[in-house]
């Protein structure tokens, strides 16, 4: 099937599924092109733009998975353009390309993800402890490479938001991005919580301003990490335990009372935040996620490749959707 799939791309012409549309509404519309050998989605995204359709409004930068700007859903599943390589999808039909369906949309594949940096805010930043003796006259803290290694896994995130897209719990429920801060800003939390030199405690601020507790640990945030970061298995489970811990464990509360510790509230550990209240703030107007596509639509084919100015579309045909009640030869 695999061998079948990488022929007909090499030799035919692929047929691209794309949102056109703003939060007002919009559709899907039909790009035939020709395909060529070695393509990722991004790049015939580009050969859309430079004949069919330069109106395309598409996010992207460095085209190497690190940047984190072309996230989009191909064919339904999260995924970053400019790594998912045309050779490895059924191109026997049309292969879907859409905005993420969990921020609203600004125009066509561009979604805004502001909603993320309002989450970003309200994560109180690293509070180191105070240098020992040794370490002023040295110039600087002393770790140990274990303990450095175990949150330098989450400062991979390359900040697709892919994950924050997938996860159910805001996906489904627009309501609940006021009081959850996601998957992406838990394995911040946890790379925090973990750092051998941090002081600060954010358990409770966890449970109870940023909804760590209605992540169920599907895992779907973790399959479509491109860094392949854990995030379940390393950063959110380990992150509930911690709280359970904090709650309800009779030992460590009987060792707070020995050493006159006591745990810091959500308001205490929140206090250095660049910005306080709820985990987030609902992003303003607009509709949030793909509106229902209207009937009908369009397919646009494009013959041939040609060296063309992107405003020159002498090659470039459009055909009526059949089914569409606009089609002259109804």
């Amino acid at each position: 099937m695999a061998e079948e799939i990488i022929r007909s791309t090499q030799s035919g012409k692929v047929t691209m599924r794309l949102w056109r549309g703003d939060e007002e509404g919009g559709d899907f519309v039909e790009y035939v092109m020709p395909a060529q050998e070695g393509e990722v989605v991004l790049d015939v995204i580009h050969r859309v733009q430079a004949t069919a359709a330069p109106d395309l409004a598409c996010r992207w930068n460095c085209k190497a998975g690190k940047c984190g700007s072309c996230s989009a859903e191909i064919n339904g599943r999260p995924s970053l353009m400019c790594m998912t390589r045309m050779d490895t999808l059924d191109t026997t039909v049309p292969v879907t390309v859409a905005p993420m369906r969990s921020f609203p949309i600004l125009r066509d594949l561009v979604t805004d993800v502001s909603y993320n940096y309002e989450v970003a805010k309200r994560i109180p930043p690293l509070a180191p402890r105070e240098k020992t003796a040794d370490e002023v006259e040295a110039g600087g803290y002393r770790m140990a490479q274990i303990d450095v290694e175990r949150s330098q896994e989450f400062r991979k995130c390359i900040e697709c938001f892919l994950c924050q897209n997938v996860c159910h719990v805001t996906r489904d429920h627009e309501e609940n991005k006021t009081a959850y801060a996601g998957p992406r800003y838990f394995i911040r939390s946890a790379e925090l919580e973990m750092h051998p030199l941090d002081t600060n405690d954010r358990r409770q601020l966890l449970q109870e301003e940023q909804g760590l507790s209605m992540c169920n640990i599907t895992k779907c945030c973790t399959e479509v990490c491109p860094e392949h970061i854990k995030i379940t298995d390393n950063a959110i489970i380990p992150l509930k335990e911690r709280v359970v811990d904090a709650k309800y464990d009779p030992v460590a509360w009987l060792g707070r009372k020995i050493r006159n510790r006591t745990k810091k509230t959500a308001s205490e550990a929140a206090a250095l935040a660049p910005a306080q209240g709820p985990a987030a703030v609902m992003p303003p107007g607009g509709v949030h996620g793909i509106p229902q596509p209207h009937s009908g639509g369009t397919t646009v084919v494009v013959e041939e490749l040609v060296d063309v100015d992107v405003n020159v579309l002498s090659d470039v045909t459009e055909t009526p959707d059949p089914t569409s009640p606009n089609n002259p030869n109804l």
